[in-house]
């Protein structure tokens, strides 16, 4: 079994190698899975919660998984309450908002849901959106549809990372990630 090629990186003072795998034809991309990684969660949150420290965020949002950890850190140190996007519908979600994105990572259609409980926590809410990594901006454009048809107002965006060569300058973010493209 060869090697797997890394990307390494710097996460609030944490040195991590991040595996590369193709998601298309000739593109590689790091993947960032912060998920068990309980240094990287609590070092990352709290670079981002002093980051967003004085914008007056009054409600985290974020979508399901990866980047759950986080957010319920960035909470616990921000004393704000936090709400996650679900990719699937529950019936118990009541009259629940949606949003269709496209995942990057699997290239699937996806759809992210806001359980009705949670609509009057973005209602009239500052929210600041959260993620693991931005890359294609289209999940990102599913939670400001959402904060947007609950009512809400986003305050500001923010990441671990963002990814390629996008103008991210609008999302807070601890690094950028390259896109690795064959040359031929």
């Amino acid at each position: 079994m060869s090697k797997r090629e890394t990307h390494t990186v710097e996460i609030a003072g944490l040195t991590r190698h991040l595996p590369l795998f193709e998601v298309a034809p000739g593109v590689k991309i790091a993947i960032f899975n912060m998920l068990g990684d309980t240094y990287v969660v609590k070092a990352a949150a709290a670079a981002l919660a002093e980051r967003l420290r004085n914008i007056g965020g009054q409600t985290l949002l974020t979508a399901e998984a990866k980047s759950m950890p986080l957010v319920y850190e960035m909470s616990a140190l921000m004393g704000i309450p936090y709400i996650v996007l679900r990719k699937t519908y529950k019936t118990y979600m009541g009259n629940a908002l949606r949003a269709d994105t496209r995942s990057i990572t699997t290239g699937n259609h996806q759809t992210l849901f806001l359980d009705e409980k949670d609509i009057p926590y973005i209602g009239g809410k500052r929210v600041l959106i959260v993620d693991d990594v931005v890359s294609t901006g289209s999940t990102l454009a599913g939670m400001r549809k959402i904060v947007a048809e609950a009512q809400g107002e986003v305050a500001a965006v923010a990441a671990v990372f963002t990814e390629g060569d996008e103008d991210w300058s609008n999302v807070i973010a601890l690094g950028n990630l390259p896109v690795y493209r064959d040359q031929g």
